[in-house]
């Protein structure tokens, strides 16, 4: 089975489940790691040099992954400046926000060079793309997202960030490449570490567009009140955006590698999805 680690956090806001017919899952409080708490550099094979990571070869025979390598592919920042520059244009809004209105600014950290996936601006449309797109969470009419510039009172932050960095702030404790929500700097920021954005995670195949929709949608998912991480409901089903589907698509992995979290023993395997609401409801 596939097995690499998109690792999240807490958050402190519990909201009812959403439809069982939709790859949602439960709320509530999660048994994750605290991004808030001190924090632990992952443990990963180290650029002795720093910056960009160069290109490295497949180190995994074909059916044997470690949870600690990243998949094949191109370069990215092992080690960035920690400080950030906006990017995109402010302006797309999306959702009804009965309950929740997210007004999220976008961020790159300097160092980072994005020219090898489009540029800065393609990373701020596929932010922009996803959050307004209705299988998303605006499918939810508690939800509503608003792109406004840093300078504009955001609420939360939507960041890429280099490996060092990102370890640094998520604070995680397992070894492994990570992504997080954080209040660690006193601002609601969700961390999307660029060696992920570069070369995804084994269980999505070599589709970076699906994956890159699926670490937005989970962490913001994370931002907006859904704490827990969620288990595969049964063989075959499409998995739920809150399942942690870059560590595993089956439970009974996932909890041998996170026992403190919602994953029963069985061996139900879900398929990829990167949606909370993969067959919105008709207008």
């Amino acid at each position: 089975m596939p097995v690499l680690a998109v690792i999240t956090v807490f958050v402190l806001i519990n909201m009812v489940q959403n439809p069982e017919d939709l790859a949602l899952g439960t709320t509530g409080s999660a048994a994750e790691d605290d991004a808030s708490a001190v924090s632990s550099p992952a443990k990963r094979e180290e650029d002795p040099d720093g910056g960009v990571k160069p290109l490295e070869p497949a180190k995994i025979a074909e059916g044997q992954f470690d949870p600690h390598d990243l998949p094949p592919g191109g370069p990215y920042t092992t080690t960035g400046a920690g400080t950030f520059y906006e990017v995109g244009a402010p302006g797309m809004t999306a959702g009804e926000g009965a309950e929740i209105v997210v007004r999220f600014a976008v961020e790159v950290e300097d160092g980072i060079d994005t020219s090898g996936y489009g540029g800065d601006e393609a990373f701020a449309h596929m932010v922009d793309a996803t959050l307004s797109d209705p299988r998303g969470w605006t499918n939810d009419p508690r939800f509503r997202f608003e792109h406004v510039g840093v300078n504009d009172n955001p609420t939360l932050k939507i960041r890429l960030t280099s490996l060092d960095t990102t370890a640094e702030l998520c604070g995680v404790q397992i070894g492994t490449e990570t992504s997080c929500r954080t209040r660690i700097t006193g601002e609601d920021t969700v961390l999307l570490n660029e060696s992920r954005w570069v070369r995804g995670a084994v269980p999505f195949q070599g589709d970076l567009g699906s994956y890159r929709q699926y670490l937005i949608n989970h962490e913001v998912g994370h931002a907006v009140g859904f704490a827990e991480h969620v288990p595969c409901p049964e063989p075959n089903a499409l998995a739920p955006i809150m399942m942690q589907q870059t560590l595993s698509l089956n439970n009974a992995q996932l909890r041998e590698m996170s026992p403190e979290d919602n994953y029963p023993d069985n061996p139900d395997t879900c398929r990829t999805n990167p949606w909370p609401y993969p067959r919105p409801a008709a207008l």
